[in-house]
């Protein structure tokens, strides 16, 4: 084996090493609603205006108590995200399968169309999970 191929194969490998292992991160996803007895319903990234639920699933425990969902809003003219609203909430640090959805303290509600940076943020406020999600009229 020559010298090109065997780094590219090298290359390979430790590529789909580094993919493998980023997936034991906790992965964040929306959905319509989240229902006790049949789970998420529409499961999606594109919605229309309302509120719609933020589920987070982890490998293993989440490990947090105190958590803040973050929502960045994309301004095409000054070509940034802009925080947009910020939400708490009090998890279960034994979690591994979270929603977060409109209660009492938070509406978590899109009002306007656009694209939207959503996160989940530990106590100190860095990210643990984050996604992107469209809303439409």
């Amino acid at each position: 084996m020559n010298k090109s191929l065997f780094f590219i194969f090298l290359f390979l490998f430790v590529s789909g090493t580094s993919i493998s292992k980023a997936q034991n991160s906790p992965v964040m996803y929306f959905c319509e609603r989240y229902d006790t007895a049949k789970g998420e319903i529409n499961i999606n990234d594109r919605f229309s205006k309302g509120s719609i639920t933020v589920m987070v699933k982890c490998d293993n425990e989440i490990g947090l108590k105190n958590v803040h969902i973050q929502l960045d809003k994309w301004d095409s003219i000054d070509h940034v995200f802009k925080l947009y609203k910020k939400f708490n909430f009090t998890v279960n640090p034994g979690m591994k399968y979270i929603y977060f959805s409109k209660n009492d303290e938070s509406d978590l509600s899109f009002d306007e169309p656009g694209f939207y940076r959503v996160y989940l943020l530990n106590e100190v406020e860095d990210t643990v999970a984050s996604a992107i999600v469209q809303i439409v009229e």
